[in-house]
Order: structure tokens, then C-alpha cells, then sequence
């Protein structure tokens, strides 16, 4: 097979729009604007444009390599290629350091994320459940079923974790938060968290109108450093 074959065989391999999804994704958690990100790509903020809102587009392999490089990750990743990857493949590095976060920045890093991982004991025994999650006011809140799992966990004590890791340069830090659940009862917050919220839930909203808040008790954080 030569390289046109082989780039072909590639491009028909990823749903259309998966990349230009992973374009605009990658974008904005960097906070960049497109003229930005073109910038720094050394393309036109019309053609990013084009790539991110376009379902067919299809861009070459040096405007991939353009934008990994301008956006800090590979073209793998903007492909897809590494999505069914679970983290932690990468190797350690030969001199590290483990260093704890203090309260400031752990709350600065927790407010970044999107998902996160509540543990509580459930009927069922000691779970881990990923749940998509916001910040508002200083406080960790999702919404979620009345019958569902995460509902579950009211009244008792949590564990809430996020963490990031970087597969490239073996670096990686995660946030621990300690508290009780507890449903929102006033309709009025619960209004306002749905206005704030950054994301609906995954797996839909039909039905998941519970906000549960975790009242902290408790924020740790530690990362790993390089050498």
C-alpha cells in the first residue's frame, strides 16, 4: 500500500466531523479564540473555521501536524486515535517529584474539569462513579435521577475526584474532595444551577432534574513533577 493509499485508508476510517470536534475541543480548553489558534497554527482562521464547523472536512497531514504542534498534542489524538486508550500508558520518567497542591490551586484545577469520580458506599457496596460535574460558588455539584446511583449517595460521606495526566512528559496531578452529599430542595438553586451548569449530563437530561452538592469537608491535591 503506498502513502495515498494509506492516508486514504486512515481518513475513511474516522466519522466525519470527529476531527474538527476534536479541533474546536482541543481549542477552547486552551481558551484560545480561532484567530488565535490559526496564529499559532500558521493557517487562516477561516480555514479553522471551515475544519471545525464542516462535517466532510478532511485536512492533510501537515496541517495535523501544524496544529498539534500549535495546540500541544499529536495528531493521533486529533484523529481519535488514542480515545479507546486508557491513561497511564506512558512511562515514568527517571527523576520525579510529588509534590501537594495547596487549597488555592486545588480548587483552581477542580473547576477545569467536566468529569469526575464520586466514590460512596450504594446499596450495591463501595462504588466509583463518573459523573459530569460543575463548580459554581465553590462547590462541586451534579444532577442526576431521583433513582439513579448517584442519587444514592445523599446524606452520606463522599469521596470526589478528578485528575490529568500527561502521557509525554509522565507528568500528572489529581484533586481529592471530602464531604457530605446533599440534594438541592430549593427549587430557586436548582434553577440557577441549571443556568450555570457547563454541561448536561452524558446520558441525557430526561429525568435527571436531582442536583446533588457536595458539601466539602476536606480538598487535597497532589502532582507529579519532573526533574
Amino acid at each position: 500500500m503506498n502513502e495515498r493509499s494509506r492516508h486514504v485508508a486512515a481518513s475513511s476510517a474516522i466519522a466525519p466531523g470527529d476531527i474538527g470536534r476534536r479541533i474546536a475541543a482541543r481549542r477552547k480548553e486552551l481558551g484560545l479564540t480561532r484567530g488565535e489558534a490559526a496564529d499559532r497554527a500558521g493557517t487562516a482562521a477561516g480555514y479553522l473555521h471551515y475544519l471545525e464547523e464542516t462535517a466532510t472536512a478532511m485536512p492533510g497531514t501537515s496541517v495535523l501536524i501544524r496544529l498539534a504542534d500549535a495546540f500541544g498534542t499529536t495528531v493521533a489524538a486529533l484523529q481519535g486515535g488514542e480515545a479507546d486508550l486508557p491513561p497511564g500508558l506512558g512511562q515514568a520518567a527517571s527523576r520525579a517529584e510529588l509534590i501537594e497542591l495547596d487549597i488555592e490551586e486545588c480548587r483552581t484545577r477542580l473547576s477545569t474539569h467536566g468529569v469526575g469520580r464520586l466514590a460512596a458506599h450504594t446499596p450495591q457496596g463501595l462504588s466509583v462513579l463518573p459523573v459530569n460535574y460543575t463548580v459554581i460558588d465553590g462547590t462541586v455539584a451534579f444532577r442526576t435521577a431521583p433513582g439513579a446511583a448517584p442519587a444514592a449517595t445523599v446524606g452520606d460521606h463522599v469521596a470526589f475526584e478528578v485528575d490529568q495526566i500527561d502521557e509525554a512528559l509522565s507528568q500528572g496531578w489529581s484533586v481529592l474532595v471530602r464531604g457530605r452529599a446533599r440534594a438541592v430542595t430549593d427549587p430557586v438553586v436548582a434553577r440557577r444551577l441549571d443556568a450555570l451548569a457547563y454541561s448536561r449530563p452524558w446520558t441525557g437530561g430526561d429525568g435527571r432534574d436531582l442536583w446533588v452538592r457536595i458539601d466539602e469537608e476536606g480538598i487535597t491535591g497532589r502532582r507529579i513533577a519532573v526533574l
